[in-house]
Order: C-alpha cells, then sequence, then structure tokens
C-alpha cells in the first residue's frame, strides 16, 4: 500500500499545542528548553505569522507528525526557525515537505535569503539543510551568546 500523502497546513489556533509538542521532543531530547523557545511555545501567531512570517504543519491522515517556522527578519530575509518531525515520522520526508513549503513561502514573500541557527550534533538536521541549498556561514560559541540560545553552534544560509 503507498504511504498516505502528506498535507502542508499554515498556523492555526487549535494547532499551536502541536508546534510545542513536537519541537519539546527534539530539544528536551539533548538539549534543554529556554525562554525563548517558552515565548515562542506560548504564541506562534504573535512570534511568527504577525510579523510576516508563517508557521507549518505536515499532516499524514489528519495527524500533526513535523512542523516549523518562519521568522521575518527583514524584507529580504527570514530565519527558518523550529524545525521538528516527530520520531515515529521520521525517514518518510516530511522535513524536505516542510522546507520545500519554507522555502516557497518565502521566496513568493519576496525574500532573497533565509538563514537558520543549528546544534552541529544533529547530523539528520544538517544533511536536510544541506540538501536544500544551506550553506555553513560560521559556527563556535558565539552564535550561542548572540542568539540567546545556549545549544546553537552552527549558522546556515541559502540565497533564495
Amino acid at each position: 500500500m503507498a504511504p498516505s500523502p502528506v498535507e502542508v497546513v499554515t498556523y492555526r489556533p487549535e494547532l499551536r499545542e502541536h508546534f510545542e509538542r513536537l519541537n519539546r521532543l527534539w530539544i528536551e531530547k539533548d538539549f534543554r528548553v529556554e525562554g525563548s523557545d517558552e515565548a515562542s511555545f506560548a504564541d506562534p501567531h504573535g512570534m511568527f505569522v504577525a510579523s510576516g512570517g508563517e508557521v507549518f504543519f505536515a499532516l499524514v491522515d489528519g495527524q500533526v507528525l513535523g512542523t516549523c517556522a518562519l521568522k521575518r527578519e527583514d524584507a529580504a530575509s527570514f530565519e527558518l526557525c523550529k524545525m521538528a518531525v516527530a520520531p515515529e515520522a521520521r525517514g518518510r520526508d516530511l522535513g524536505d515537505v516542510l522546507m520545500r513549503a519554507a522555502l516557497a513561502t518565502a521566496r513568493e514573500r519576496g525574500a532573497k535569503r533565509m538563514h537558520l541557527v543549528t546544534n552541529s550534533a544533529l547530523g539528520p538536521a544538517l544533511g536536510l539543510y544541506r540538501k536544500h541549498g544551506f550553506v555553513v556561514k560560521r559556527s563556535g560559541p558565539e552564535i550561542a551568546r548572540e542568539t540567546g540560545y545556549s545549544r546553537a553552534d552552527v549558522e546556515m544560509a541559502v540565497t533564495l
């Protein structure tokens, strides 16, 4: 039997809990939830959508199995934030589907660049980002100090 199709939808208030649930899973596995994480969990609409960004959800058979967010930086750039796929759904290309939606939306909204911060220990995530054209711009502990995320040690970007 063929796998069920993935549907990508944008933010709706009733999906907020899934944004938090999926992101807590990966963060708490290897890191700790920080203040800026809590702020985005409490109000993803205010943190991302209200300022011109977006929050995406990947649904399979009505189940929310993945999410990511775009944060508007300025007229020409977005930050990709909070990419998460449920452990039981990894390997099903949900990250690719979410990434394509985020890149397409950023382009449609006039962006010329997208960047993200991540951690060098997150091999599958780094592979996903590279697959979609992101390149490492810099790495090191200064990224954590600048972003306020103690787990951040790699900055990547892609030209759109």
